[in-house]
């Protein structure tokens, strides 16, 4: 039996935590887009200015009687940095920031808990955005599965392989089969 539910959130550039997503039992589909901002239906390049307010996220379509929302949540938040504000690795500005936007109050108390838990997991203190989501903008289709299309390119061999790497060591249970 399906129980789908959407999950959406951002840790840096969306291509990584796309390529992070996808690979989980469970998900059945991922989008990048932009949320958190005050422009509506923004380009890549206004958010990319800083200028929109918007976080780069992906919106996620994944079965909770498969991976259940407070697991999701748990492999975003160790599979980025949530403990540097508007910063993932060289990328930097408001649209890199780690942010988990909730559909609901059962949501938001579920990452309030995850949260929470994580909170003494890292030397330093987790500045994760904790929003209600207003409005999620697909992004331009160039970004959709981006990892999966360009996987030669060096962007994806110099920042997100490791990131797979990692995903793979800590949850290999947790992992679609190849």
């Amino acid at each position: 039996m399906k129980n789908n539910q959407v999950a959406t959130f951002g840790g840096g550039c969306f291509w990584c935590i796309e390529a992070i997503v996808q690979r989980l039992k469970g998900v059945s589909s991922v989008a990048s887009g932009y949320a958190g901002g005050n422009t509506a239906d923004p380009s890549y390049r206004e958010v990319c200015s800083g200028s929109t307010g918007h976080a780069e996220v992906v919106q996620v379509v994944f079965d909770s009687d498969i991976l259940a929302y407070e697991d999701l949540i748990t492999i975003f938040m160790t599979s980025h940095d949530p403990t540097t504000l508007n910063r993932q690795g060289a990328d930097r500005g408001t649209q890199y920031r780690s942010v988990i936007y909730y559909h609901d109050d059962e949501q938001k108390t579920v990452a309030e808990n995850v949260l929470s838990m994580l909170k003494d997991k890292f030397s330093s203190p987790i500045v994760t955005e904790l929003s209600k989501l207003d409005k999620f903008y697909p992004a331009e289709d160039y970004h959709q599965n981006y990892y999966n299309d360009n996987g030669q390119a060096g962007y994806c061999r110099v920042v997100i392989n490791p990131k797979l790497q990692k995903l793979k060591q800590q949850y290999a249970d947790r992992l679609k089969a190849e």
